[in-house]
C-alpha cells in the first residue's frame, strides 16, 4: 500500500472521530461575545501598526487582518461545526499566511522576489488542496459512518482520490517555484534546470 493511500486512510479515520468532536457547539450568547472580542482585538491590532512605516507597516496590517480572518472562521466553526466551515477555517489560515508572505516578499527584489512570491503561492495552493481533501474525506466518512462496511470502503476510496488530487495540485505549484528559480540562470544551464524540474515534479 503506497504512502498516499496510507495517509488518506489515516486521515479518513481521524476525520470520523473529529466529526464527533465537532458536535459541541457554542451558544448564541457565546457566539456574539466571541464576535465582539474578535472585533475589539482587530481594532487594537490595527492601532498597534500605526507607529510603523513602509513595508513593516504593511506586514503588521496583513498580520492583524489575517488573525482576524482566522479568528472569525474558527468562531463560525465552533458555532456551526460542519465540513464546510472546517474547510473555510483552513482556507482562512492559508490565505492569511499567504497575505503576510507576499508582503514579506516586497522586501526582496529581482528573481529572489519572484521566487519568494511563487513559494508563497505554492504554500497557499498546498494548504487549500489539503483543506479540500479533508472536506471531501470528512463528508464521505460522515455518510459512511451511518451506513455499512461497504460504504466505509467507498469513503476510504474517496479520501484516497481526494488526497491524490491534492498532491497533484501541490506538485504543480512546486514545479512553478522550481521553474522560477531556473530564471536565475541562462542558456544551456537554464534549459537543464527546467528539464530537471519537469522530471522532479513529473510535469
Amino acid at each position: 500500500m503506497n504512502t498516499i493511500k496510507i495517509n488518506a486512510i489515516a486521515l479518513a479515520v481521524s476525520l470520523v472521530f473529529s466529526a464527533g468532536a465537532m458536535a459541541q457547539t457554542l451558544s448564541k450568547d457565546d457566539y456574539k461575545a466571541g464576535m465582539d472580542k474578535i472585533s475589539a482585538e482587530y481594532k487594537l491590532a490595527k492601532v498597534s501598526c500605526s507607529p510603523l512605516s513602509g513595508n513593516a507597516k504593511d506586514i503588521c496590517k496583513a498580520e492583524a487582518k489575517g488573525r482576524d480572518q482566522i479568528a472569525l472562521a474558527d468562531l463560525e466553526l465552533r458555532y456551526e461545526p460542519n465540513s464546510e466551515n472546517h474547510y473555510k477555517a483552513s482556507v482562512a489560515k492559508a490565505e492569511a499566511v499567504y497575505a503576510v508572505a507576499i508582503e514579506r516578499c516586497d522586501d526582496k527584489a529581482g528573481n529572489a522576489k519572484d521566487v519568494c512570491v511563487k513559494q508563497a503561492k505554492a504554500a497557499e495552493i498546498g494548504a487549500k488542496a489539503d483543506a479540500k481533501a479533508q472536506m471531501k474525506a470528512l463528508d464521505a466518512n460522515a455518510t459512511a459512518y451511518e451506513k455499512s462496511a461497504v460504504a466505509n470502503d467507498k469513503a476510504t476510496e474517496k479520501a484516497v482520490d481526494a488526497y491524490k488530487d491534492a498532491n497533484a495540485d501541490k506538485l504543480a505549484a512546486q514545479y512553478q517555484v522550481a521553474k522560477e528559480k531556473c530564471d536565475a540562470y541562462a542558456g544551456n544551464t537554464k534549459e537543464v534546470c527546467v528539464k530537471e524540474a519537469k522530471v522532479r515534479f513529473s510535469q
